[in-house]
């Protein structure tokens, strides 16, 4: 996913080798670690470093401030995020709309299921910064794949496959957010896999204008 920073939250340089690549790695894991200990109030690029073993300085070499940081985090997390979206929309091109929309659903869900703690700091400080241009081009790259992947159903086709991907996917992420903002408990996360997928399965095939008789 491809994006451009806001230009007071843009990182000072870009890591190009392994070595200062593992840095900012471990720079990206301490700040989840004190989002999840200390809350985005209370992190500094301070505590940050001492977390991460590196010094002050060394931080400052890629983020100017903790709202750089925290932005870079938030857009690693996206980008991982719309990797693995895409990554399984290739997996279930051309198969049935009832595989496809099973295959969406766990794709979108899983990331954020693997880590919820994560995913709740994430989405607390992505509310406090300049998110909107990361947060459209994530958009719009998970409407691509979806358009393309609904498009390519063996069993259905839509009209007005924009509309459709945009309406399937504001449906997923806010009921998604709505649950890990309540706690995201286990049980709470297990109805939420289930009736995601008989929403999006019921707006698919309600959405399709023709069907095939092929067997799945």
């Amino acid at each position: 996913m491809k994006t451009t920073h806001p230009e007071t939250l843009r990182p000072r340089k870009t890591p190009t080798q392994a070595r200062s690549a593992a840095t900012v790695d471990a720079i990206f894991e301490a700040t989840i670690q004190v989002l999840l200990t200390d809350g985005g109030h209370r992190l500094t690029t301070t505590r940050v470093a001492e977390k991460a073993g590196v010094s002050v300085g060394t931080m400052y070499q890629y983020f100017p401030h903790k709202q750089a940081l925290m932005y870079a985090v938030v857009h690693q997390h996206l980008t991982i995020f719309v990797d693995e979206f895409e990554a399984a929309c290739f997996r279930h091109w051309n198969e049935p709309i009832d595989n496809i929309t099973q295959g969406i659903v766990t794709a979108f869900l899983d990331i954020k299921i693997r880590h919820p703690d994560v995913t709740r700091a994430l989405y607390k400080i992505a509310d406090e910064l300049d998110t909107d241009e990361l947060r459209f081009g994530t958009a719009k790259s998970l409407q691509t794949a979806c358009i393309s992947l609904l498009g390519s159903a063996r069993d259905a086709t839509f009209e007005n496959l924009p509309e459709i991907a945009f309406t399937l996917l504001t449906a997923m992420n806010g009921t998604t957010r709505a649950v890990f903002e309540f706690g995201a408990e286990p049980e709470m996360v297990e109805m939420l896999h289930i009736q995601l997928l008989a929403l999006c399965r019921g707006y698919l095939h309600i959405s399709a204008v023709q069907r095939s008789n092929v067997s799945h």
